[in-house]
Order: structure tokens, then sequence, then C-alpha cells
């Protein structure tokens, strides 16, 4: 941790709401002139992939358990290496994993290459002078057996997850709408992440400042056979704080309509408030880090 150079990690899996939490934190960031380096939890993937697809299907073949949540996917030591980095000295390289053909050409003629979705850009030095690293992805507080141990670097950890059930109804509905999958497809992906799923991704939430759980008011029970997405205003979010000493609960409550308090630290807000109650919530946690690396 550094209060000259700060880290905020955002942590949480595809779809439980990191889109808004990301809008949040880019609004606070402009109306505070904040100046982040972002990363994306994607480039530090070990894979590309096309490698991504056939070290799967070697795994399936072979019985043993391999997803993008665990250790042998994903480059753990470079991304503690970048955060230990940005820590001490401000500076760090970063890469981009290119999702789309837009991506790519857009890097490709920034930095005079070809690469194709699927693909990384080489790593790079992020810009100087920035106020603050900012992560959004799988893997911002994770820690192994083996010593890595990303959250110690993490000055502000932001977890973002629905409940499991609803988690499952986003990844079926968008996997197979966007991706064409099969129902038995994406049940079978489920049950392989699971061990890493586990052991990797659910304990960060334990290592965070401040968590975003969105809770559907609607029944969820079988995810597998749902048909529809509960809608955020078919939701509400628990907000769980680790300090909660340091929130101003009477204010949030009088600010957030349809808030209560549920225990001494955790606030219930209702779904379609979600991004208005980070950004209240998330402003004067980014204002008091920053307040304190202009003294450093």
């Amino acid at each position: 941790m550094s209060e000259k150079h700060p880290i905020v990690a955002v942590t949480g899996s595809s779809g439980a709401g990191t889109t808004t939490v990301k809008r949040a934190f880019e609004h606070i960031f402009h109306r505070e002139q904040i100046s982040p380096a972002v990363i994306e939890g994607d480039s530090y993937h070990r894979y590309e992939r096309s490698e991504m697809k056939q070290k799967m299907a070697d795994a399936e073949k072979n019985g043993e358990t391999f997803s993008h949540f665990g250790p042998e996917a994903n480059v753990f030591d470079k991304l503690e290496e970048t955060f230990s980095s940005y820590a001490s000295s401000g500076k760090a390289q970063r890469r981009y994993y290119l999702h789309s053909e837009e991506e790519a050409a857009e890097h490709n003629a920034r930095l005079g290459i070809d690469k194709g979705p699927g693909e990384f850009t080489p790593w790079e030095d992020i810009p100087d002078g920035t106020d603050l690293l900012f992560y959004e992805g799988l893997h911002g507080l994770v820690k192994t057996d083996d010593g890595i141990d990303v959250s110690r670097h993490v000055d502000l950890g932001v977890g973002v997850v629905p409940i499991v059930n609803l988690e499952w109804i986003q990844k079926i509905h968008r996997d197979s709408a966007e991706r064409g999958y099969s129902a038995e497809a994406i049940v079978d992906t489920i049950l392989r992440r699971m061990p890493d799923y586990i052991n990797y991704i659910t304990p960060q939430f334990s290592r965070t400042h401040v968590n975003f759980q969105r809770v559907p008011t609607v029944d969820t029970s079988n995810p597998f056979i749902a048909r529809d997405v509960p809608t955020p205003d078919e939701s509400m979010v628990v907000c769980r704080f680790r300090d909660p000493e340091t929130q101003d609960f009477p204010y949030l409550l009088n600010m957030i309509d349809g808030s209560f308090m549920s225990r001494p630290n955790t606030l219930v807000v209702p779904g379609g408030k979600m991004g208005f109650a980070m950004e209240l919530i998330l402003t004067p946690m980014l204002h008091d880090m920053i307040q304190r690396k202009r003294k450093a």
C-alpha cells in the first residue's frame, strides 16, 4: 500500500456490475480531477484466445480443472509486480487484451503493430504523472498458496458480485445470446470453473474495503431454466463496509430513497440506484486517498 501512489482494485466477474462501478469511478475521476492509470484484468491472462482454447481442450481430455479463474491461466506474479512497482514509484508496465476488431484497429494504429482480436499488445510503460492506479478485473485482491499476494498492495478494494444464482443466470443468457453456446456447454463451463471460483475468486471479497452485492427480489431458485435476467429494479444491492465507522450512514440513508441498514456495517439500496449509491459511497473514499497522496 502506498499513500503517494495509491492503487484502487475493482474485482468482480463479468455481469456482476463492474461496468456500473467503472462508470461511477469515471464520473468521480472527472469531478475530482483525478488522472488514473487504468489496467485491465484480462491483460494478465497467461494465454491468448487460441492458446487458451487448446489448453482447455487438453485439460478436458485429461480430466483436469482449468479455467480463467485459476493461477494456471493467469500471470498473478506479473500482476503483483505491476502493483508493487506502481506503489513504490508510480511507474509500471501494462498491455491490452484485444477483445474486438475495433480495439485491435485502435491499438495497431497507436503502436504500429498487427494484432487481432484475442491477442495481446506488447507491454508498454504507463504514462507519467498519474494520481492512482485503477484495476478492474477478476483478480485485484487475489492470494495464492505459493506466496503471491496482490491484495497487500491495494489501498481501496471494491468487490462487485451478484449472488451466485444470479451470476449463473447472467452467464447462461450472455453466452447463449452473444456466443451461441448451448445450455449444456454453459453448464459444463460453470462446473469446470467451480473449484477455481471457490479457491481464487470468492476469498477476495473478504479482503475488500466495500462490497456491492446484487440480490434479486424475484425467484432465481433454478437458474438453469430462468427465462429472464432480473432487472436492476427487481433487485436490491447489499453494500458491506469493512470499516463502517468511516461512513456517514445518516447522510447515505437520507440521500438514497428506499435504503435501509440491515446490520451496523451493511447498507441496502434499491437496485436501480446502484450507480448513484456507488458514487456517494466511493467519492469521499477517493477524495481522502488523493488528499493523503498530496500531503505525502
